[in-house]
């Protein structure tokens, strides 16, 4: 295994709300791994063109580096760059790099001003990022920017509805001036420039992302029908070679 070389130096600018110490202890248990990271992916990638490679990955908001070794497992990679504006979280990125059969490089800077090249990657992974960055719209050009023609954007958040629910409030910490429904997440992306069609969009409502965590569901009563959506997931595609935006 060859790990890219990892830059230093802080963002110019912050763009973020950070999390609390909850959040970032939370965001290193299996049960965010398992039940969050993973299942996250399995949609997108139900959802993702067969048979397309991806050598260029960037991991936005990559923190600890749980979705390196997945991404380098799923998608076999030739490079990942964990992109996140704390540089303490170097440490661990280097550790899960170390699990990685790709070469990952750390980039310290903020979602919004990646300082990274244009057509650079031929995959942007955006997990449970989105909602922490402050300049939504700056930040998912810059997505649109740093991909090939015909790159894909794995985009996974969780809406306003959710952000905006007592428990997260109560563990949490976002921007809650910007956070957005699914439907204006979905209508973000599709102004950036990205093809999304509606069969590359899913609306998941997991048991995590429930005011009573599944507990109804448990007891035998179905999720009632008309809720608001907690969560979005959705392949979006750069125009280009050949990319139909019909």
């Amino acid at each position: 295994m060859h790990n890219g070389a990892l830059t230093n130096g802080p963002p110019p600018r912050l763009d973020y709300v950070e999390e609390t110490a909850f959040g970032n202890w939370f965001l290193g248990t299996e049960t965010w791994v398992q039940h969050v990271l993973r299942r996250a992916l399995d949609d997108l990638q139900r959802m993702m063109e067969p048979g397309r490679s991806y050598p260029d990955i960037l991991d936005i908001g990559c923190g600890g580096g749980k979705a390196l070794r997945l991404l380098d497992e799923r998608f076999r990679p030739r490079r990942i760059v964990g992109l996140d504006p704390e540089p303490g979280v170097q440490g661990r990125v280097e550790q899960a790099a170390a699990q990685c059969r790709s070469a990952v490089a750390f980039h310290v800077a903020n979602a919004s001003d990646t300082r990274l090249p244009d057509q650079a990657f031929d995959l942007v992974f955006c997990h449970q990022t989105f909602h922490h960055i402050v300049d939504q719209e700056r930040a998912i050009r810059e997505f649109h920017r740093v991909l090939k023609p015909g790159g894909a954007l794995l985009f996974a958040e969780s809406t306003r509805h959710y952000i905006h629910s007592w428990i997260i409030r109560l563990l949490f910490r976002h921007p809650m001036h910007v956070q957005k429904t699914a439907e204006e997440y979905v209508a973000l992306v599709r102004r950036a420039g990205f093809v999304l069609p509606p069969e590359r969009v899913s609306f998941p409502y997991l048991w995590w992302s429930r005011a009573d965590l599944g507990l109804f569901e448990k007891l035998g009563f179905p999720p009632p029908a008309g809720h608001d959506e907690t969560l979005v997931n959705a392949v979006a595609i750069k125009a280009g070679l050949g990319v139909c935006r019909t």
